[in-house]
């Protein structure tokens, strides 16, 4: 019964669930608006940690031991786990945002990539774009995937199809994998973003998780930087990573951490989320 617990939500602790994903939503909408050529990381962790404040909600990254940031920005080759400073952002560097927050003790957890505009290499810009276009998609083929799974694993069987689909030859993290989330940012079960023999646990109402696919445009292969939280390419190759988190419950699905529940992204794959109720 234990486990039972920790994986499932009560229809009202889903209900619990809502305002912090869109808290985490309102944050990397925020950043979305200032990441432009001259910007530091600093000032887009300073725009998001002012949203959340004023939401009244507090940041679930600084709640994680020896961290003091309201978001992870990683920049180019950094993959994941970026730490905001003093870098300033430059014309065309592809730029992923990571940003979470608790409200009344639930979570929310969710990423976006951006590329900064460079007229002046449309190539490197178009190829920056295309990663990140190929991994949103993957993101959404996993939330897809969900609504109609009967086991977690189906999630990442459905993000390497769609990654493996581009025919762009991308790497997937294997060292970094989603998350069920609720009363803590990172609970069970593991969402692994690539096949895997055991499928894990069964998809029923009550689940919620942290889908996030990290793609790479070359190898696979990660090292830790030197600060101990930067995740980057060994290979000098461009990251790029996605996430929602995502509520399964009696009705359906709904991503918590998009204003629409997930509905533009969704379409295209024929499912429609419904509001929890």
């Amino acid at each position: 019964m234990g486990l039972r617990r920790s994986l499932y939500k009560t229809p009202a602790q889903l209900r619990s669930m809502v305002e912090p994903g869109l808290i985490t939503a309102a944050a990397l909408d925020a950043v979305r608006a200032l990441v432009a050529p001259g910007v530091t990381t600093a000032e887009l962790d300073a725009a998001a940690a002012e949203v959340v404040a004023a939401r009244g909600a507090e940041s679930n990254f600084q709640l994680v031991r020896g961290y003091r940031h309201t978001t992870c920005v990683s920049v180019n080759e950094q993959v994941v786990h970026g730490i905001p400073g003093s870098r300033v952002l430059e014309p065309g560097d592809i730029v992923s945002i990571d940003a979470g927050a608790q409200f009344k003790g639930w979570n929310g957890d969710s990423a976006i990539t951006i590329v900064v505009p460079d007229p002046s290499r449309p190539e490197l810009v178009a190829a920056r774009e295309r990663l990140s276009e190929v991994t949103q998609t993957s993101l959404w083929a996993g939330i897809a995937a969900l609504a109609s799974a009967a086991r977690v694993g189906e999630v990442g069987d459905a993000v390497q199809t769609s990654i493996e689909s581009s025919g762009e030859g991308y790497g997937i993290l294997r060292d970094y994998v989603g998350h069920g989330i609720g009363r803590r940012m990172h609970e069970g079960p593991t969402v692994f973003n690539y096949r895997v023999a055991d499928l894990g646990p069964a998809v029923r109402p009550g689940l919620c998780l942290a889908i996030e696919p990290m793609v790479v445009a070359g190898s696979e292969a990660t090292l830790v930087e030197d600060d101990d939280w930067t995740v980057s390419t060994v290979d000098g190759s461009d990251g790029c990573h996605w996430e929602h988190s995502v509520a399964v419950h009696e009705n359906g699905i709904w991503v918590l951490t998009a204003a629409d529940g997930g509905a533009a992204g969704l379409a295209p794959f024929g499912v429609t989320p419904t509001p929890i109720v």
